[in-house]
């Protein structure tokens, strides 16, 4: 009992970053940017040791603020970059955000007392000493966002599948940055409690799971829940029992199944053709 009361924050945590992160985690892969959850959190990291550096606490409001203010602002200059014909593909310039966020983290980490351990911290979290105060800010962030994205469900499904939103670059610029603003919102909040691997594992691991099994949209969001929940359940009870760190095993597990749902999609495909080939 002692147990599973220790083990109920991180529980319950894990199934609602589930369930957030499947849901942009679907959008991410149509969109096929895939690597910008990484980038996101990076520069999350990089708000955060700023706001450090301005001499606030690591887990204050006002470090928080300014990583939401910086990441919000960095997702507003991406989102208003697309254009009809980009003259850069997205991925090179997610790529670029993200190695200049972590070149500007090191260079920080010098001259902030620990700042290598808060790196490292960032890297791979720590779900385990998750509280129940975290787990209520976390709902208290992702209602809102939740709500936000549901009212405009419809058009942002259409804008994430490559169609032009109101017949317009601007109409479409402005749903991008809906979307955008709060993809970003929940990294930031996410990556204080799970780190930034696990982060992006829960964003793209699941959600390839079902693109691989299921055809319906809705359907994959929510078989990307179940998959993360389960993951990430079977993932602390392992890291638990057998002493081992809490997100590696976690990513491990789903980082495993999503390899076995393609090679087994793979096989079925190949079992499939030699059946039609022989009839």
């Amino acid at each position: 009992m002692s147990t599973l009361v220790f083990l109920a924050p991180p529980i319950v945590a894990c199934i609602i970053l589930a369930g957030m992160l499947s849901y942009f985690g679907n959008h991410i892969l149509s969109r096929g940017i895939i690597f910008i959850d990484i980038a996101v959190a990076q520069i999350a990291a990089l708000g955060t040791m700023i706001g450090i550096l301005l001499g606030f606490a690591e887990e204050s409001f006002n470090a928080q603020l300014v990583s939401y203010v910086f990441t919000i602002l960095v997702l507003g200059i991406f989102a208003m970059m697309k254009a009809r014909k980009q003259l850069l593909p997205q991925e090179a310039i997610i790529g670029i955000f993200y190695c200049i966020a972590l070149g500007m983290a090191l260079l920080l980490a010098e001259k902030i007392p620990g700042g290598s351990n808060y790196i490292t911290k960032t890297i791979t979290g720590n779900v385990l000493w998750v509280t129940w105060r975290s787990v209520l800010s976390c709902l208290l962030v992702f209602v809102p966002i939740l709500i936000i994205n549901l009212l405009f469900e419809k058009t942002l499904k259409r804008v994430t599948h490559g169609e032009i939103a109101g017949n317009s670059m601007r109409s479409t610029r402005f749903y991008d940055l809906i979307f955008y603003i709060t993809f970003g919102i929940v990294i930031v909040k996410s990556v204080p409690v799970m780190g930034i691997f696990l982060v992006f594992m829960l964003l793209i691991g699941p959600a390839s799971i079902s693109r691989i099994l299921v055809r319906s949209w809705r359907a994959r969001i929510i078989w990307s829940w179940i998959i993360g929940s389960i993951g990430s359940l079977a993932g602390i009870y392992i890291s638990y029992s057998m002493n081992i760190s809490n997100g590696p095993a976690i990513v491990s597990l789903i980082g495993i199944a999503t390899y076995i749902a393609a090679f087994a999609k793979l096989y079925m495909k190949r079992s499939d053709e030699k059946i039609i080939t022989t009839n």
